[in-house]
């Protein structure tokens, strides 16, 4: 990714064409074990617990990581594209843009998820049983469409000529997500959901900036700019996930008090999934202390690029494990 074009050997014919071939059927195979784990992600969680499943949350938990990662990718295409104006003699060239991509996958996530919530939480086995008009009578409902028409907007404003207007789209979309996960029966939902706002927020920019970070130093391929900018951005991440671990202690303690969150973090479904992602978590988190030294210490700053794609396929994971989080049924408040 950053070796200058200069020392890239010389190849032709079927030797040229092994590196991009191999690179596709490693996106292909890592894109099929993503897509796994949402699916039978529910069940194996709620092997042994006793716990009923929702109807199709192996597809409601697909469908929420394809939300998520829709999210991530354009709000870090924006944060890092603001960071790299701010690094001096800057490259102007920035990779293409995923944005109108992810827009069409979280325009067709929550479009899906809209017939569910229109099905009363069902999944409909046809569009007779669909009542769009039963969304605008239902807070689930509106925030569900909500949602569609934020990535509508998202997805038009990402290929006008100020891509940036998508920001205000996106940000309805954390807003309704917040909402959505804490509704107004539940105990203080707006503390709830000003948690969650600040979780997936952070946790948006730290996963998608990382993404879009590799891709500009590929681009760039060398020189003090990338190291620049990987730095500006290694910087902000330590305040992003600070920020996330913090509101995400927290949420979970709301959800499951202290004197039963040991309980319930290996007898529920939800306390299971919890503790993966917890320690997924753990272990982007050691990975991006190596690139920190290596990008303090090496001799080649970025040489820190290494542990950093490893960490965006954790972050991966983390992504497809929250989504799994999301239709698992929530743990039991003993008080």
């Amino acid at each position: 990714m950053i070796r200058p074009t200069s020392e890239v050997p010389e190849a032709s014919g079927p030797e040229r064409r092994r590196p991009g071939t191999g690179r596709a059927v490693a996106v292909l195979v890592l894109v099929t074990l993503g897509a796994l784990i949402p699916l039978l992600g529910p069940s194996a969680a709620l092997h042994g617990t006793g716990e009923a499943a929702a109807p199709g949350a192996g597809g409601i938990a697909l469908l929420r990581t394809v939300l998520f990662a829709a999210l991530c990718v354009p709000v870090g295409e924006l944060f890092v594209d603001h960071l790299a104006g701010r690094v001096p003699g800057a490259p102007a060239d920035r990779p293409r843009r995923w944005a109108p991509y992810a827009a069409a996958a979280g325009f067709v996530a929550a479009l899906g998820l809209a017939s569910v919530v229109a099905t009363g939480n069902l999944v409909p086995h046809g569009l007779a049983e669909i009542d769009v008009g039963g969304l605008y009578r239902s807070y689930e409902g509106r925030l569900a469409l909500l949602e569609v028409n934020a990535f509508a907007v998202a997805g038009l404003c990402a290929l006008s000529r100020r891509p940036v207007t998508q920001m205000w789209a996106l940000a309805t979309v954390v807003v309704a997500e917040a909402l959505r996960a804490h509704p107004p029966t539940e105990h203080s939902p707006l503390t709830g959901s000003a948690l969650t706002l600040v979780h997936l927020t952070c946790a948006a920019l730290w996963m998608g900036g990382l993404l879009r970070v590799l891709r500009t130093l590929g681009q760039w391929r060398a020189g003090r700019a990338g190291t620049a900018l990987l730095g500006l951005y290694a910087r902000v991440a330590t305040v992003l996930l600070a920020a996330i671990t913090a509101t995400g202690m927290w949420s979970s303690l709301r959800r499951m008090p202290t004197d039963t969150i040991l309980d319930q973090l290996t007898t529920t479904a939800y306390g299971r999934t919890l503790l993966a992602k917890v320690l997924l978590v753990v272990v982007v988190a050691l990975l991006a202390v190596c690139a920190r030294i290596r990008l303090r210490r090496a001799a080649d700053p970025l040489t820190a690029c290494s542990p950093a794609r490893v960490e965006v396929v954790a972050l991966g994971v983390v992504v497809a494990v929250s989504g799994v989080l999301t239709a698992l049924p929530l743990p039991i408040r003993w008080r």
